[in-house]
């Protein structure tokens, strides 16, 4: 009854704010055109897992493009069913060239991100300052003012590079680069101990999946834009599974400072770039001068 309580009271103070922050751009690299869905479920089937010598899945390559992403979002959110699609136009508006189909499109996706069903489960203490982040998050969001996501809002990076002992990971936002070791190392002693926006990170393999395992954050990244904030204490395990030419990322965040129970993030599924061409383009610096010109509580 206290979990229904905690969802509840997040999931109400989250809907009463319906605004959205549009922080990160997709990548902006080049991209093949997007494979019919039958073309896209065949592929995945018949081409086998690349490995490499040592036998694991080769996890190198330019992930999302082709059309990659996770998919349509389902109808229904929690105990509320989603009655619009970004309230597409009309015919008739489209017939006399009225259609505005994307003027709703930032509340619209708002409100379905703060009706999911899936989201952090904070102690009773924390509810007040949740909600005043997520009312707040055009002058409390740090993403919003030029800092890092931080992991793991920042999700899979689009582009990895796997060696016999590291996995690079290269992202389009911000030119950010991670580089984690994948031999099975333990948590360097001194390292685990600091507090930063990507933590230490050691990883190593479990059948097929990649598990990482991430510790020594600081407390300044959120989880999520509706104000879900973490401690520094946090502990996060990432885990990438390639099968065929598609990639799955899926992080678990346990942080019991804040949450009554880890936060297992739905899983992400990309697929490859087969553009043997495509290449970054350079992100250039973040300079906020928006936030103190905005008279409102909506982020876009």
């Amino acid at each position: 009854m206290r979990q229904k309580l905690v969802r509840f009271g997040i999931a109400v103070a989250s809907a009463m704010a319906i605004s959205l922050v549009t922080i990160h751009a997709a990548p902006q690299y080049d991209a093949a055109p997007a494979p019919a869905p039958q073309a896209a479920g065949a592929q995945q089937q018949n081409i086998p897992t690349p490995r490499t010598a040592d036998g694991h899945p080769d996890l190198s390559g330019m992930w999302g493009g082709g059309g990659g992403g996770g998919g349509d979002k389902p109808d229904e959110k929690g105990n509320l069913t989603v009655v619009f699609k970004q309230r597409p136009c009309s015919q008739q508006q489209r017939d006399i060239g009225e259609c505005a189909q994307a003027v709703n499109f930032e509340r619209d996706s708002g409100v379905e991100q703060r009706a999911g069903a899936n989201m952090p489960m904070y102690k009773a203490e924390y509810w007040e300052r949740v909600q005043y982040l997520d009312r707040n998050g055009i002058q409390e969001d740090p993403a919003f003012h030029c800092k890092p996501a931080g992991v793991p809002r920042m999700g899979p990076p689009a582009k990895l590079v796997q060696t016999a002992t590291e996995l690079i990971m290269l992202y389009q936002q911000n030119n950010l680069f991670r580089i984690v070791p994948i031999d099975g190392r333990p948590h360097d002693p001194i390292k685990s101990q600091d507090t930063t926006w990507y933590g230490d990170a050691v990883g190593k393999w479990e059948g097929d999946t990649l598990v990482i395992d991430i510790v020594g954050f600081n407390d300044e990244s959120w989880l999520g834009w509706p104000g879900w904030l973490h401690s520094n204490n946090m502990h996060v395990v990432e885990k990438y599974t390639r099968t065929g030419n598609t990639l799955t990322w899926q992080a678990t965040v346990d942080d019991p400072d804040v949450l009554t129970q880890p936060f297992v993030m739905n899983p992400r599924t990309i697929r490859l770039n087969p553009n043997a061409k495509a290449t970054f383009q350079e992100d250039l610096p973040c300079e906020e001068r928006d936030a103190v010109h905005i008279v409102t509580h909506e982020r876009g």
